[in-house]
């Protein structure tokens, strides 16, 4: 599948109608979840939908152009359109995957089930395309739970600020709010410099898995103390603390390296 260029095209083609997929599924459910967390007395949920679902919907329409341009590479035999192909589903997976989580909770249909789908299909099928080593792409994969999750994290504290008593405890999810989010953009530019064989992805890998670390944990504890339970909000900086002490390997540096080397 390496440089099949037909393939590619079909690809992206895929991707352009998720683009436009995601424009009206996030249209058709985007007031549906608003108005079903207010009659179920959840206006902190509703007011995260109004943000979230707009945000996501602005990525996921923006990757559809994006795979525009993806077409254009591969019609043109470009040897980029793969990568930019990879980043376009990336964004995607995110716009597919929280908007079933809302609609799951109240009994409602989650159609973006379809566009986390198609484009986590697009996104192996870029980097079979690439070329991108087998080892690579796991190492990519697990790093892409890291990124939605930590995303996930950072969504979560707009909730939470809501409705703990004002003071310290709201005031932290207000603090780690977008520390997770820009955790979760260098989770992306991790993935992203780590299948194209960038020499600078490892310290990349590093900073992410701190962003998430100094994001996630901060909110885990301080939701283990309040609620008395496990939190959901240590599962992102676990994974990514997993994920450090992974990279810190000897033997994950030298076959990251050898990646870079062969690119």
């Amino acid at each position: 599948m390496k440089g099949n260029n037909k393939l590619g095209v079909a690809l992206a083609i895929v991707g352009i109608l998720t683009g436009l997929l995601v424009l009206f599924l996030m249209s058709d459910i985007y007031q549906v979840n608003i108005d079903g967390k207010m009659a179920g007395e959840r206006p902190d949920e509703a007011i995260t939908v109004q943000i979230v679902f707009a945000l996501l919907s602005w990525l996921g329409v923006a990757a559809g152009a994006l795979w525009v341009m993806v077409l254009y590479g591969f019609l043109n035999g470009a040897k980029w359109a793969w990568f930019w192909g990879t980043v376009a589903a990336t964004v995607q997976i995110l716009a597919g995957f929280f908007p079933m989580i809302p609609p799951s909770s109240i009994g409602l249909p989650a159609p973006t089930i379809w566009v986390f789908l198609i484009a986590f299909a697009l996104w192996f099928g870029m980097l079979l395309i690439g070329g991108v080593d087998k080892k690579i792409i796991a190492v990519a994969f697990v790093s892409g739970l890291a990124y939605v999750l930590t995303f996930i994290d950072g969504v979560g504290a707009i909730s939470r600020h809501q409705t703990e008593a004002k003071g310290f405890v709201s005031s932290i999810y207000a603090m780690s709010q977008m520390v997770n989010w820009w955790g979760a953009a260098v989770w992306a530019s991790f993935i992203f410099g780590l299948v194209k064989g960038r020499s600078w992805t490892l310290p990349v890998g590093v900073f992410a898995a701190a962003m998430s670390m100094f994001g996630g944990f901060p909110v885990g504890v301080t939701d283990v103390i309040v609620k008395g339970r496990f939190s959901m909000f240590l599962v992102a900086p676990v994974m990514s603390t997993a994920l450090l002490v992974y990279l810190l390997r000897p033997s994950t540096r030298k076959m990251i390296e050898a990646w870079n080397a062969s690119n």
